[in-house]
């Protein structure tokens, strides 16, 4: 039971990154971001590309590719999100549905639906001593990391004027313009930083899942359900409900297999039942 729990906090360390660029993104520009899972797609064939065609290591690629996924996302967000944002909040998720399906096809096109092996580093091929069970060393590698990032993107929010800007604009935004701060400039750069955690996610990946153009489209579904669950628009609430629906998951594919699919789908009705907002959002996040 123990090592399975272990299983679900891992899985729920890729909910929590991808969850946490969508509660920013959403908050801040109101755009429910459906090309989320095409760019998580992307970071992973993105660090496949670089070791297969240019022998770049991981090390490298865990840096590179989010920086420049967030760079595309910034610029997407200026040259399409931005047009679109004064419409009806639906335009910009058919859009962005659809250029989720033109990078999944594209991927499609150059690589097929075939899967693509990426090796684990060297320095995380091993096992860690848990105590009462060994476990993979670069699952271990993958839980610290994201707990770092998240614990790191909420003491900057916290802790810094530019963080307190920032969340506040993602969980209020229309009380941060009724104070005069100018929540446009804000804009771009936090667009770029959520598609930049896509990347990050996709990077962690590529040694552990699949690597094939569909990998994003599967996840995408389960990590809306997090976002809904934790709150739409808040942060605190989207990085905890990915943690605690991968360990949830984990132990109902453990107790009840048949259901293990469907549960997290049946917890989300029974919170939207509970708190429409999620289990941290507010009203006004809905809005």
């Amino acid at each position: 039971m123990l090592q399975q729990a272990f299983n679900g906090l891992v899985g729920g360390a890729f909910y929590a990154l991808l969850a946490l660029g969508l509660a920013v993104i959403f908050g801040m520009l109101g755009v429910v971001n459906f090309a989320h899972g095409a760019f998580y797609m992307l970071g992973a064939f993105a660090s496949y590309v670089l070791l297969d065609s240019f022998g770049v290591n991981f090390w490298v690629a865990l840096v590179v590719v989010p920086v420049v996924l967030g760079l595309a996302g910034a610029v997407l967000e200026r040259l399409f999100i931005r047009r679109l944002a004064p419409l009806d909040p639906l335009y910009n998720f058919l859009f962005t549905f659809g250029l989720a399906l033109i990078l999944q096809d594209l991927v499609k096109r150059e690589y097929g639906v075939q899967s693509q092996p990426y090796p684990r580093p060297d320095l995380l091929s091993g096992t860690v001593d848990l105590g009462l069970f060994g476990y993979p060393a670069y699952q271990v590698f993958v839980l610290a990391v994201s707990v770092v990032v998240c614990a790191a993107v909420w003491v900057v929010l916290t802790r810094t004027r530019v963080g307190m800007i920032v969340r506040a604009a993602t969980e209020r935004p229309e009380l941060t313009r009724a104070l005069g701060i100018d929540v446009a400039r804000w804009v771009t750069p936090v667009f770029g930083f959520g598609i930049a955690l896509a990347g990050l996610a996709g990077v962690l990946a590529a040694p552990m899942r699949a690597v094939n153009p569909l990998m994003g489209a599967d996840l995408i579904i389960t990590v809306f359900a997090v976002v809904v669950i934790g709150g739409l628009g808040s942060i605190f609430g989207s990085v905890t409900a990915g943690f605690a629906i991968g360990l949830i998951s984990a132990l109902g594919n453990l107790y009840v297999p048949a259901l293990s699919q469907t549960l997290v789908f049946i917890l989300m009705a029974a919170v939207l039942l509970w708190r429409p907002a999620g289990l941290f959002g507010r009203e006004e996040a809905l809005s």
